[in-house]
């Protein structure tokens, strides 16, 4: 039975648009690029030939528009997964929920979503202004951990050789990208990797300032252990839920990082701008 979205589940503002995102469904593409800073919307809609639409509301910011006859929308998430569950549940209601009626569609769209975000690397062999493609999230942020879900095969196997093997203060949980889209960038020069998506920037990633880690010894542990023929190359702060919500709500998610830090060499970027366009020229390069 299709039961209606209560006021209370699915708010809206006065004019239909989503509450958060500030959007209406005409407004966003099929393909869409979502970015965590606000500022680099433009740096990637500065490529478009043409804008047909923008809107801003706190920190999520849309433009749409056109590069040739292709469609595309960019959008800034904010920093975070608690963004990212806004975010992918607001877009998805825009394409498969009837915001009249407040029923689910019976026919519904699988959008194409691609994260372009920045990212530390915990592999010596995976250097800063590098890019890596993410074949998986793994979360320790607990957001996934609200939402039913199931793990294939490979997941399951991964997510125990995890639990056996590293200290870890919250349940983690893991999940593949699209490999639809991971095939754009065949034949590239990237790497690949399980990316892990932490709650916070500092403690929940291994940062010492003024307090100490719960885990002193998190970023060792996390390089070293093998997952089958994968291992754990980057972490940052929205991936898994991406590839979680997305999975479960039936789109097509990649995430792609530019590498900005080295957690093992200490090292960081002397041109973070350079390389974050290197990633989105790239991007764009794939959809289009």
């Amino acid at each position: 039975m299709n039961k209606k979205i209560e006021a209370s589940e699915l708010v809206l503002n006065a004019d239909g648009s989503v509450y958060h995102l500030h959007l209406k469904p005409e407004h966003i593409a099929h393909d869409i690029i979502i970015v965590g800073d606000q500022d680099r919307v433009k740096e990637v809609s500065k490529h478009f030939d043409s804008i047909e639409f923008q809107t801003n509301k706190r920190e999520f910011v849309t433009h749409t528009g056109y590069i040739g006859k292709k469609r595309l929308t960019v959008l800034s998430t904010g920093i975070g997964t608690d963004n990212i569950d806004i975010v992918f549940n607001e877009l998805d209601a825009l394409v498969n929920i009837d915001l009249e009626t407040r029923l689910a569609k019976k026919e519904l769209t699988s959008l194409n979503f691609i994260r372009v975000g920045t990212s530390g690397s915990l592999q010596k062999d995976v250097p800063i202004d590098s890019i890596l493609l993410s074949t998986h999230g793994l979360g320790l942020d607990g957001l996934m951990n609200f939402y039913e879900h199931t793990n294939n095969a490979e997941e399951s196997a991964m997510l125990d050789e995890i639990k056996a093997n590293v200290t870890l203060p919250i349940l983690p949980c893991l999940t593949e990208g699209s490999q639809k889209l991971l095939d754009l960038f065949k034949g590239d020069d990237v790497h690949h990797g399980v990316t892990l998506t932490s709650t916070g920037f500092y403690g929940p990633q291994g940062r010492k300032l003024r307090l100490n880690p719960q885990i002193r010894h998190f970023i060792d542990e996390l390089s070293a252990l093998k997952l089958g023929k994968r291992r754990i190359t980057n972490l940052e702060m929205e991936t898994s839920a991406i590839y979680g919500l997305g999975k479960l709500l039936g789109h097509h998610c990649l995430s792609v990082n530019a590498i900005l830090a080295n957690r093992q060499l200490m090292t960081f970027s002397k041109d973070s701008k350079g390389i974050v366009e290197k990633a989105i020229q790239l991007t764009l390069e794939k959809i289009v």
